[in-house]
């Protein structure tokens, strides 16, 4: 095999960059929102309010867009998902809301819930309309850890109960995943900061940038200056390939490789392969897959160890992939990356099989898929070391994740979790949004309890509706 190793800027001219990265779900325009809203059952006990992790009621937002009512419509949406701008963009709705929605029954398309959802939400961002405003100062301090979708959407609630929160977060934005994960082409305009913005914009939160937890601050001293604290750690590790030749210049993980891409103020400077290979099955595998393509790569080749029905991306992402040019290989495992003078060559890999139990086993055969670049995109893994001092966990762990109850309460009194860091946690902003929300809800009331019971003069807040 010939190497012809290339790797470089400006595959694209700027008008074809453009064109490539502009919004791939365009916006509703108004006509065809009420025309869409207007399919809706407005089901009673609807199925897909009990589909949405944030539980959103569903029918009432899209009936107030039916009538015109789009500031109730955002507030049904946002006073339950304060993210639901970002997650209108990125839920996975047809495997959620969508999915259940009763019109599937009779053979016909859904409603298409996450359009009408952007629809409300831009208007009133568009508006600069701020729904939301806080409780008296209840004189309570909490402490939230990590900026992401499960940090903000607790700090935001924190915040609107009464309570003064500061949020440490290790990067130098606010936004976590939906700031650094997730492709351009689905959050464009800078959205992800535009919402960040309006959340803030309650009062009350305070912002500490390059705060890392076992670097920066410890548990201990946040349990000590703070009378609560909320974990929302993300993942900041990931999986190893564990084949040979994983570590040769040109392997990289998929996750850097988004984040740069979103950070790039040129997109045409940032150096592309001519042939890519991207191996997961996963989100983040079609981002980067497709993300590699829409800057200039000729082919880029997605490869998956098990079959189509077992990736975790949905087929809505897997379907995108292929349409944008990405070609999708199945049922193959990298057994090592070649080289030649020292780049990347290639990856070979070895065919793979389910057997009777349904345990991945290698047939024997192999096949080489030649690449400038490998994209590594096989998951994300907790690092518990950040919650470790003097070399002792001081949380108690659940599959290698924080070990929480169902108001998110973790082995420390005082210490809620949220998010991907938690046992069970999901690779969604929603799902993170729904744990920020609920342990906040815990914390006011774990708060307030204490204050009674020294016979204080805190009252409840009411909870928003």
């Amino acid at each position: 095999m010939t190497h012809t190793g290339d790797i470089t800027p400006g595959r694209l001219p700027a008008d074809q960059l453009a064109a490539g990265f502009a919004d791939a779900h365009p916006p509703l325009d108004a006509k065809n929102a009420v025309i869409e809203a207007s399919r809706c059952y407005y089901c009673y006990d609807a199925p897909c309010i009990k589909a949405c992790p944030t539980g959103i009621d569903i029918p009432s937002f899209i009936r107030k867009i039916s009538t015109g009512n789009l500031k109730g419509s955002a507030h049904d949406i946002l006073s339950a998902n304060i993210m639901g701008g970002m997650c209108a963009r990125v839920c996975p709705t047809e495997i959620l809301c969508e999915d259940k929605c009763v019109r599937n029954a009779e053979g016909h398309k859904p409603v298409e819930i996450g359009a009408l959802q952007r629809y409300a939400t831009d208007a009133l961002f568009a508006s600069g309309t701020q729904l939301f405003e806080r409780a008296a100062p209840t004189g309570r301090r909490v402490a939230v850890v990590g900026g992401g979708p499960a940090g903000l959407s607790a700090a935001h609630r924190l915040a609107m109960l009464g309570h003064e929160v500061t949020v440490f977060e290790a990067r130098d934005k606010l936004g976590g995943l939906n700031e650094y994960g997730i492709a351009a082409y689905k959050t464009v305009d800078d959205f992800a900061q535009k919402e960040v913005d309006y959340l803030l914009a309650i009062g009350g939160i305070t912002v500490q940038t390059g705060m890392v937890l076992g670097r920066d601050i410890t548990l201990t001293a946040l349990r000590r200056q703070f009378d609560a604290v909320f974990l929302g750690l993300g993942l900041a590790g990931v999986n190893a390939l564990g084949a040979e030749g994983e570590d040769l210049p040109g392997v990289r993980n998929a996750v850097d490789f988004i984040a740069e891409l979103r950070q790039a103020p040129d997109l045409s400077a940032l150096p592309v392969g001519r042939r890519v290979v991207v191996i997961g099955g996963g989100n983040t595998a079609v981002d980067a897959a497709v993300q590699s393509k829409k800057l200039g790569a000729e082919d880029v080749t997605l490869v998956y160890r098990r079959g189509p029905a077992q990736m975790s991306a949905t087929w809505v992402e897997q379907e995108f992939a292929q349409v944008n040019g990405v070609t999708v290989k199945h049922w193959l495992a990298p057994t090592r990356v070649l080289a030649e003078g020292g780049t990347v060559s290639g990856v070979e890999f070895a065919y793979t099989a389910a057997d009777a139990s349904g345990r991945l086993v290698e047939t024997g055969e192999t096949r080489v898929i030649p690449c400038d670049v490998v994209l590594k995109a096989i998951g994300q893994t907790f690092l518990p070391a950040a919650i470790q001092e003097g070399g002792i966990e001081v949380l108690e762990l659940e599959k290698g994740r924080i070990k929480v109850d169902e108001t998110r309460r973790t082995s420390l009194p005082g210490v809620w979790a949220g998010g991907d860091c938690v046992a069970g946690g999901q690779d969604l902003t929603v799902a993170g949004v729904e744990d920020g929300k609920r342990a906040a809800i815990a914390i006011d009331a774990w708060l307030r309890a204490a204050v009674a019971a020294d016979a204080g003069s805190l009252a409840p807040a009411p909870l928003p509706a």
